[in-house]
């Protein structure tokens, strides 16, 4: 029997789901090619149990060591066979590689060498002695604005670390992912990445993903090719009020 918090997620969930299908039928694009990544931080693992009840299988975190926890508190709930799987969205420390190659299925936020490399040598150790069954899946953050405040690479820098990237064991390239800076031209910010992207892609076939796109600007991220939305509020609602 439900309860009231997933009658809630799951009300909430099926109207997010309609607003990417609507987008994707604005943009001439199927709703297939575009997956809603519902973002957990700061929510407990019971929440994540609920959102699998009503059909979500990956789950968006920002925060370690809170989200390696959770990750394994759903898994133990749901049981080892269950097909979970979480991403790391946020903005990524090396000293924290080590324990997210262990639970991540993809990481969003790769926006340097060094990380790569960090990363690159936690999922070759995960993957010789069992911690993980296939390669760390990776994008690279693209900076927007060149805020380094933000995170990201240039563009103009790119090419140069997915390069690099390529060598590395353990690591797949995935894609890109940007996030929109904090003013009220998103759609400017969006339709620059979705043509970084598709230049992207032509040099590297294999990073067809796209990660743009949140509870505020899911609509025009999907117009301008975004492949994952990342929707945190819309899904889960305000934000807990965390114990000192």
């Amino acid at each position: 029997m439900s309860d009231q918090r997933e009658i809630e997620l799951g009300d909430r969930l099926g109207a997010v789901r309609q607003r990417v299908e609507q987008a994707c039928v604005a943009a001439g694009r199927s709703p297939d090619d575009v997956e809603l990544l519902p973002v957990t931080k700061f929510f407990p693992a019971q929440d994540v149990v609920r959102l699998t009840r009503h059909g979500c299988t990956r789950f968006g975190e920002s925060r370690e060591p809170e989200a390696g926890r959770k990750a394994g508190e759903v898994r133990s709930i749901l049981g080892d066979g269950a097909d979970i799987r979480f991403d790391m969205i946020g903005r990524l420390q090396r000293n924290k590689a080590k324990t997210v190659a262990r639970w991540a299925d993809r990481v969003h936020s790769v926006d340097s060498l060094r990380l790569a490399e960090a990363l690159s040598g936690a999922a070759a150790a995960a993957l010789e002695d069992g911690g993980r069954t296939a390669p760390l899946q990776v994008m690279l953050q693209v900076s927007l604005d060149g805020d380094p405040g933000r995170g990201g690479v240039v563009v103009a820098d790119l090419n140069a670390l997915a390069d690099r990237l390529l060598e590395l064991p353990g690591l797949e390239l995935a894609g890109l992912m940007a996030i929109a800076p904090l003013d009220s031209e998103s759609a400017r910010w969006l339709a620059a990445v979705g043509e970084t992207h598709a230049r992207f892609v032509e040099a590297y076939p294999q990073a067809a993903q796209l990660s743009a796109g949140m509870s505020g600007d899911l609509e025009e991220a999907i117009k301008y090719g975004s492949t994952c939305v990342r929707v945190g509020t819309a899904i889960m609602g305000s934000r807990p009020i965390l114990s000192p």
